[in-house]
C-alpha cells in the first residue's frame, strides 16, 4: 500500500479557490498511484471539508478515483514546536509503517518544523521516501547526503572515548558530587557516560548515600537538562494515591477530585522522573509503571484515553530487590527494565578520602544557615576530628554526617569543633570504637530528642532573659506560640 503523509499548508487552501493545484494535489496527480492520502492539520477546519471534497474530485477526473484522502486532526503547541510535532509524527508513522508498502513524506506543506522533523524521521523508515514540489509544479524526490545514524555514532564514540581518558572533562552538572576518592571518581565517569544516553538508570546505595544528588546530577548533564525534573519517595506515598500521584487523575475520579489533575509523568514529560525507594511501589502500579516504560503511554486514573509521554525514568531503593523478586514483591520484568544503567552509590566508610572535603562542604552551608541565630557563632572543625570521622563507619553516611556536624555546631562551646565534640555527637552507643557499624540509639530516642530541645530551650530562655518571642527567634521557631507548644510537651513551667 503506497501512502501519502502530508501537513496541510495554507497555500494549498488558497490553491484549491482559485482550482489550481498546489503541494499536495501536485503529488497525488503527478506522483506515483496512491493508495492512500493522510493530511494532518491543526488549524482552518471550516476548509477541510471542502478541500477533501475538492482534491477527491481532481483525482476521479485523473483516473486515480480508487486513492482515498482524509484529513486528521491533530493537537500541537505551535507549527513551530519540535516537541509536539514529533510526538505527533512518531504516532503517524509508526501507524502507517504497519501495512504500508511505500510511505511518501511531503517536505513542501506546513512550516519548516514540520519539514525537519520530517526530514529526522524519514531517514530513519528504509521504505520512506522523501518528497517536495517546486513553484513551478515539478515533482522532487529528495535524497539527503547525511547518514544522520552514522553521524551521531561518530560523535557518542568521541564522547565516550573523551569520558574514558586518564583525565576526562567533567560536565559542571557533576559539580555537586564530591569525588576525591578513587571509587567516585570512576562512579561519576560511569555516571556521565550513563547522562549522554537517554536510557532508563537504577541508583543503588544505602539510605543517605546522595542518591538523589547523583540522580539530579545525571538529569542535568543530559540532553534533558533544559527540561523538567521531577522527584518523588515512593515509601512516602499513601497506596491509595500513588496511581493519581503518578499518572494523575480526571474530574470525578473519586471522592474529592474536583478537577483534572497531571501526574508527575506528565508534570516530567520532556524530562526527567525520579521515583525514589522504587521498591516500595504496590504490585498494581508497578505494573502501570513497567506499561509507561514499555509504550510510553500512560492513563489517568477515571480516564479511558491514553496520553503519549516522553520521560526518563530514573529509580533508586537501597533495598535488595534480587530478594524482593525471589519473594514476589517485585515484578522482574520492571527490574530488567529499569536496570539498563545501574550505578552503585557506595557508603560513606568506602569512601574515606572524601570525608574531608565533604565536611568542608557541609560545614560551610552549616555555618551559613547558623549566621542568623545570635545564639551561634561560625565554627572550624579540628584535624582531630576529621580523623575522628575518617575513622568512624557512619552508617547512616552522609545524611548521618551531616545531622551529627549540626549538633556538634548547635553544642559546642568553643570556635573549634573537636574531636571529643564530634564523638559525643553521634548517635550511637558504639561511638567510642571507630570500625563498629551496628547502630542503636542510647534509650529511648523520643526521650533523647526531647532532652535535647528541653535543654535547648533553657539556654534561649536564660539568653533572652524569659522573652519567648526572642528565645523562639533564636531557636528558629515560627513564633513563640510555637515555643509554648514545645514548652507544655516538655513539661516546662512559664
Amino acid at each position: 500500500m503506497a501512502t501519502l503523509l502530508s501537513w496541510l499548508g495554507r497555500k494549498d487552501l488558497d490553491h484549491m479557490k482559485a482550482d489550481k493545484p498546489a503541494s499536495i494535489a501536485t503529488i497525488a496527480l503527478k506522483g506515483k498511484v496512491l493508495d492512500r492520502i493522510i493530511i494532518l492539520a491543526n488549524a482552518w477546519d471550516d476548509e477541510w471539508h471542502d478541500y477533501q471534497d475538492w482534491l477527491m474530485k481532481k483525482l476521479a477526473c485523473a483516473g486515480r478515483s480508487r486513492t482515498t484522502v482524509t484529513i486528521q486532526r491533530v493537537r500541537i503547541t505551535s507549527p513551530i514546536d519540535y516537541s509536539s510535532i514529533t510526538k505527533v509524527m512518531q504516532k503517524q508513522l509508526h501507524a502507517i509503517s504497519v501495512d504500508a508498502d511505500q510511505i511518501y513524506l511531503n517536505l513542501t506543506s506546513g512550516s519548516p518544523t514540520m519539514a525537519v522533523i520530517s526530514v529526522l524521521l524519514g531517514k530513519s523508515i528504509g521504505k520512506c521516501q522523501l518528497i517536495q514540489t517546486s513553484p513551478k509544479g515539478d515533482l522532487i524526490e529528495v535524497e539527503i547526503p547525511v547518514d544522520f545514524a552514522t553521524e551521531y555514532t561518530k560523535t557518542s564514540t568521541d564522547a565516550l572515548q573523551e569520558l574514558t581518558s586518564d583525565n576526562p572533562k567533567l560536565d559542571p552538572a557533576f559539580g555537586s558530587i564530591t569525588a576525591k576518592s578513587t571509587t567516585m571518581r570512576h562512579l561519576v565517569k560511569k555516571a556521565q557516560r550513563l547522562a549522554l544516553s537517554d536510557l532508563p538508570a537504577l541508583v543503588l546505595g544505602e539510605s543517605g548515600s546522595g542518591k538523589e544528588v547523583m540522580a539530579t546530577a545525571i538529569h542535568n548533564a543530559s540532553s534533558r537538562a533544559d527540561k523538567a525534573f521531577r522527584a518523588v519517595n515512593c515509601g512516602a506515598l499513601p497506596e491509595s494515591l500513588v496511581d493519581s500521584v503518578l499518572f494523575g487523575h480526571v474530574k470525578g475520579a473519586f471522592t474529592g477530585a474536583g478537577s483534572d489533575h497531571a501526574g508527575l509523568f506528565e508534570q516530567a514529560d520532556g524530562g526527567t522522573l525520579f521515583l525514589d525507594e522504587v521498591g516500595e511501589l504496590p504490585l498494581n502500579v508497578q505494573v502501570k509503571l513497567l506499561r509507561a516504560l514499555q509504550q510510553r503511554e500512560i492513563t489517568r486514573v477515571g480516564d479511558v484515553k491514553t496520553k503519549t509521554i516522553d520521560v526518563r525514568i530514573i529509580a533508586a531503593t537501597h533495598q535488595d530487590l534480587f530478594q524482593m523478586i525471589s519473594e514476589g514483591t517485585f515484578r522482574e520484568d520492571l527490574f530488567y527494565r529499569l536496570a539498563v544503567g545501574v550505578i552503585e552509590m557506595p557508603p560513606l566508610r568506602s569512601r574515606v578520602e572524601d570525608i574531608p572535603s565533604l565536611i568542608d562542604v557541609l560545614m560551610t552551608e552549616i555555618n551559613q544557615q547558623t549566621e542568623k541565630h545570635p545564639l551561634f557563632d561560625s565554627k572550624k572543625i579540628s584535624d582531630d576530628a576529621i580523623k575522628f570521622a575518617q575513622s568512624y563507619q557512619w552508617p547512616g553516611n552522609i545524611r548521618e554526617l551531616w545531622n551529627t556536624l549540626n549538633r556538634a555546631v548547635l553544642w559546642s562551646e568553643s570556635n573549634s569543633i573537636s574531636a571529643q565534640d564530634l564523638q559525643s555527637s553521634v548517635l550511637s552507643a558504639c561511638k567510642s570504637r571507630a570500625g563498629s557499624s551496628a547502630f542503636t540509639v542510647p534509650g529511648d530516642i523520643q526521650q533523647h530528642i526531647d532532652s535535647i530541645r528541653k535543654n535547648a530551650v533553657h539556654s534561649a530562655l536564660e539568653y533572652s532573659r524569659g522573652n519567648k518571642s526572642k528565645a523562639a527567634e533564636a531557636l528558629g521557631l515560627k513564633s513563640h506560640q510555637t515555643l509554648s507548644g514545645w514548652m507544655t510537651k516538655l513539661g516546662i513551667e512559664e
